[in-house]
């Protein structure tokens, strides 16, 4: 990737958004309660973000089309795009692939999500679990605080952490507990509770 930008691109729970630079991904982020909050997002995570204005349309896009600034993204991006939106339409997708930058990002929490990361889709760990995993069998706060600041959602998959004894445990994102839940049942984990009809 040689330049930095974002886009902004529907899948199954809504238009989610990622922002990168020349080493990788830089945020992904789940849907807000409507676009400008999405970008407003993106633009806070720093420099993939820093567009100075709200986006732009891709030029000669289709209604419909990802939203961007920055240019068209790269092909990486684009394929990591596709692997979300399959991820999120219920595909057992793999997104370990997708290099992310995670530059000023503290060591422990790359650690956290490195493990994070390993959980395969449909398949949970808890906080605690994840912790032991690092070696810190004391540090479950300090894993779920780390994944409250998760930069790429969805790449590092924080919805897969549940607290102690399958409780939901926080989630970050617009929609809180009942996003991570929706996600989780896409996913198939047995965790999940069953959807309902409202």
């Amino acid at each position: 990737m040689t330049n930095r930008g974002f886009t902004l691109f529907d899948t199954a729970i809504g238009r989610c958004g990622i922002a990168w630079g020349p080493q990788g991904v830089t945020r992904v982020q789940l849907p807000e309660r409507d676009d400008a909050t999405t970008r407003a997002r993106l633009a806070a995570a720093g420099p993939a973000g820093e567009a100075g204005d709200a986006g732009a349309w891709v030029p000669g896009a289709a209604a419909g089309a990802p939203e961007a600034s920055g240019g068209k993204p790269p092909p990486e991006v684009r394929d990591a795009i596709k692997a979300i939106c399959a991820l999120l339409r219920g595909e057992p997708r793999d997104l370990h692939d997708i290099v992310l930058d995670l530059d000023g990002v503290p060591e422990f929490n790359r650690r956290v999500y490195a493990v994070a990361r390993a959980i395969p889709p449909g398949r949970t760990m808890t906080y605690g679990e994840v912790a032991r995993s690092l070696g810190m069998p004391g540090a479950a706060r300090a894993v779920g605080h780390a994944l409250g600041r998760n930069p790429c959602a969805i790449v590092v998959p924080c919805h897969r952490v549940l607290a102690a004894g399958g409780a939901s445990g926080g989630f970050s994102a617009h929609g809180g507990v009942d996003t991570k839940w929706r996600m989780l049942t896409i996913e198939g984990a047995p965790e999940a509770p069953p959807p309902t009809l409202f």
